[in-house]
């Protein structure tokens, strides 16, 4: 019978990134000085203006497709080797995956993804910038 590898569940948060040259979200000069996070990050926001929602995010993505992950994310990549690793994140950056984690839960979501409206199918899109487009169901 083989032995069952040791589990270890990594909280992370903004801090990882920062570290990547990513700005955060609530720091002093962050992500949400000078927006209403209610008109960004907000179902509502979406439906009042998907222009400002979209700017938004695809400078996110513009920011986070020059960054690469650093010694921390690639460390607890590695630490799959000799451990069953879980990492619960709020980032929604990627950086864990593009540094090889394979098991990582995303609380806030991921830049990386993006959903029809009519239906509610999430899919992956990697596309930078992402502009409106249409899902196959024409919404």
């Amino acid at each position: 019978m083989s032995e069952r590898k040791k589990h270890i569940v990594v909280l992370s948060g903004a801090g990882i990134s920062a570290e990547s040259g990513l700005k955060t979200f609530r720091d002093s000069d962050g992500l949400w000085m000078g927006y209403d996070v209610y008109e960004v990050a907000s179902p509502q926001g979406w439906q009042k203006n998907p222009q400002l929602v979209l700017d938004f995010y695809n400078a996110r993505r513009r920011d986070v497709s020059a960054a690469s992950p650093n010694a921390a994310h690639t460390g607890l990549a590695e630490l799959e080797k000799d451990f069953e690793v879980t990492i619960i994140t709020q980032n929604i950056d990627g950086l864990h995956q593009r540094a090889g984690a394979t098991d990582v839960v995303e609380l806030h979501g991921s830049l990386w993804r993006v959903r029809c409206d009519a239906e509610g199918i999430i899919r992956p899109d990697f596309s930078v910038p992402i502009s409106p487009r249409r899902c196959d169901c024409g919404a």
